[in-house]
């Protein structure tokens, strides 16, 4: 994360040509590698990533590869965020909890998805961070604010969408309970270091669906507010 105002200029120094260039190219990128809902390609294509990027590493903000920002985390691969993306089933109409707001890049992402996006983060630094980009890019769809993610929103409402942005060892029981009926939840799950899958949660009635997809990697999810950053 840059001390910068989030989405300067300065963070790149390549023409908004050669920048539209390469996101062409991460785009194809994705269709290749088996994205196939053209509304999530759509929305990628949408957010500018250079913006949600350390400076440091602005000449890779179009690779297809996870880079490190500030506290530890990390900015998720384009090809990660546009897959569990497309497991979500993201409507217009749709409510959704994002849990892990990071850089805020799958925030924006899902912005251009749905009808709005409630967005926690732990630690204020990244939390303030991402809130100044989203003013920038004017998305007005976005509620976010700092907490504990695993509690879910504090006012306990309910959501057609929920997606976590960090490993759970086990589904915190609290976001499956603010899942509506017919409701979704995509959530890394596994242990720091182990095996981690994308598992795809439905609720169908009273009851609960698990799907088990991707294997990936992920930061831990944490519970609690960050004492610093």
């Amino acid at each position: 994360m840059m001390a910068q105002t989030p989405g300067n200029s300065d963070n790149t120094d390549e023409s908004s040509d050669d920048l539209r260039v390469r996101m062409i190219e991460l785009i194809m990128s994705l269709r290749t590698a088996g994205i196939r809902d053209t509304k999530v390609l759509a929305a990628i294509e949408r957010v500018p990533r250079h913006l949600f990027v350390n400076s440091a590493f602005s000449q890779r903000a179009y690779s297809d590869i996870a880079l490190p920002i500030e506290c530890g985390q990390t900015i998720s691969q384009p090809y990660i965020v546009a897959y569990m993306s497309e497991l979500l089933k993201v409507s217009d109409r749709h409510k959704v909890l994002e849990v892990g707001t990071g850089s805020g890049y799958q925030t924006a992402v899902l912005s251009h998805l749905a009808r709005r996006v409630y967005t926690i983060e732990r630690y204020r630094t990244l939390g303030q961070d991402a809130e100044a980009r989203f003013v920038e890019l004017h998305l007005s769809n976005i509620t976010a604010m700092i907490g504990d993610g695993t509690e879910g929103w504090p006012t306990k409402m309910d959501f057609d969408r929920i997606i976590v942005t960090a490993a759970a060892a086990e589904i915190p029981k609290p976001l499956l309970d603010q899942l509506r009926p017919d409701g979704i939840m995509v959530i890394p799950v596994g242990v720091a270091g182990g095996t981690q899958h994308v598992v795809r949660a439905t609720r169908v009635g009273d009851e609960l669906k698990f799907e088990k997809f991707h294997e990936v990697r992920f930061v831990p999810l944490v519970p609690g507010k960050a004492q610093q950053l």
